[in-house]
């Protein structure tokens, strides 16, 4: 049983990052920021503002082996509020798929935690719910959380990026993986695959909150992500969401097509239209459309899978980008986690084929994606939930000093191997301004 307590904010961004130093403290963290000073009219479907959950009651860990069936009768015993995330290669406990290529990452494969302490963000207002056991802390807390900017050294603090990235695929060789992939497309093997090529630096130590805080500035995305799960850390601004539950309405936002932005009025308008006018790009999105209204087939009931929009543009600080949005309703008494396990990997990240893209992608890619086009979110205790996209994102393990950021494209038959190698670029830009200062 929790107890709710209620605080109001004169400056929620002042709050916001006092209450993020002050969760630093703890081995359990998840910080999610739909950021809606700039994204409030686009936020149809959010619940709140932002939530932070920290200091785990329980929780549960574990590899692919089971995994759904183990997060079920967690989530069902648990009753409660959970946090936590599914990584991609979760695909290997929904088909017979494996994951083995490098990784340097090394998160478990599945992580979610029951927080004692909960805030949640609407408007100046936060509801604040403590598990009953710490209930008494609330007080005290609330003192510490008002002094953490006083506490907290100058910017001096952060650790000088010092960082030199390097590319697990080089120019040439993704070229070369990108034929590859087209020659499986043109036989018939596939119609569109989602290829990923890592950035990585070995031997780096970074500030985690101050390297998401910059992230965090320079996107300003709608699914922002903190997470903190002992020494290993996901700092992401990701534009994305994956599924949501509310009530018996499923929706998911699959995010495919992508154009720059530009300072110049006149040329980023330019730059929007033609991106609501390819040809590539629109089938690109439809075909992942397809796939996530097949998906959400599996449990939906009959005749509630719908495309509530398609294809539609969405400005963002570095790019804008084509989301369509599809719905459907399930049945009274369906399993939340039996949702997810039947949508999961998500489309935009795999392909169509499904199953075969996934194949064809493990074949090409270099490195095991692990956290990287897996999903954050939360399941409330009446089975509701919401989760993104991991992209955008840095991914860090402080022992093991490795620091990872990963970007991928949609490859279709239409594709031009140099311009999906710019629009990785593209998508890399804010991690690497990030880490390289």
């Amino acid at each position: 049983m929790r107890t709710t307590f209620n605080h109001t904010t004169n400056d929620t961004k002042i709050f916001k990052l006092q209450l993020l130093q002050w969760a630093q403290q703890f081995d359990d963290v998840v910080w999610l920021d739909s950021n809606p000073e700039s994204y409030g009219d686009k936020q149809a479907y959010s619940n709140y503002d932002a939530v932070l959950a920290v200091d785990a009651s329980t929780r549960i860990k574990t590899d692919f082996t089971q995994a759904f069936e183990q997060l079920k009768a967690y989530q069902t015993t648990t009753n409660d509020w959970i946090f936590g995330y599914l990584t991609y290669d979760l695909k290997n406990a929904v088909e017979h798929l494996t994951s083995q290529n490098f990784e340097g990452l090394q998160f478990p494969d599945l992580y979610f935690f029951q927080p004692k302490k909960l805030f949640f963000f609407r408007g100046n207002h936060v509801e604040i719910q403590y598990l009953n056991g710490v209930a008494n802390e609330f007080e005290s807390d609330l003192k510490s959380i008002s002094l953490e900017l006083k506490r907290r050294p100058e910017r001096s603090r952060k650790v000088s990026n010092d960082i030199k990235i390097k590319l697990r695929i080089h120019k040439d060789d993704y070229f070369e993986k990108i034929n590859y992939m087209l020659a499986h497309i043109h036989r018939g093997d596939i119609y569109e695959a989602n290829f990923c090529q890592e950035f990585y630096a070995e031997n780096t130590a970074i500030n985690p909150l101050e390297t998401y805080n910059k992230l965090n500035a320079i996107s300003n995305p709608p699914f922002a992500t903190f997470l903190k799960c002992s020494d290993k850390f996901l700092l992401s601004a990701s534009p994305e969401r994956y599924l949501k539950k509310q009530g018996n309405t499923i929706i998911s936002q699959p995010i495919k097509g992508t154009a720059k932005r530009s300072s110049n009025k006149k040329e980023d308008a330019k730059l929007k239209h033609d991106l609501q006018q390819s040809s590539k790009e629109r089938s690109e999105n439809i075909m992942i459309v397809d796939l996530v209204r097949n998906d959400l087939a599996k449990t939906a009931q009959k005749g509630t899978v719908a495309v509530a929009e398609l294809c539609q543009i969405y400005t963002f600080s570095q790019v804008h980008h084509m989301i369509s949005t599809i719905t459907s309703e399930v049945a009274n008494g369906t399993n939340p986690i039996e949702v997810i396990k039947t949508t999961f990997p998500m489309g935009s990240m795999t392909g169509a084929p499904k199953i075969a893209a996934m194949k064809i992608i493990e074949a090409l890619e270099e490195t095991k994606r692990g956290l990287y086009s897996g999903a954050v979110g939360y399941f409330t205790p009446s089975g509701d939930f919401d989760f993104n996209v991991v992209i955008r994102s840095i991914l860090y393990n402080q022992t093991r000093r490795y620091v990872s950021f990963s970007v991928g494209s949609a490859i279709t038959a239409k594709s031009d191997p140099l311009k999906e190698y710019e629009e990785c670029l593209l998508k890399a830009k804010a991690m690497r301004q990030v880490l390289e200062d």
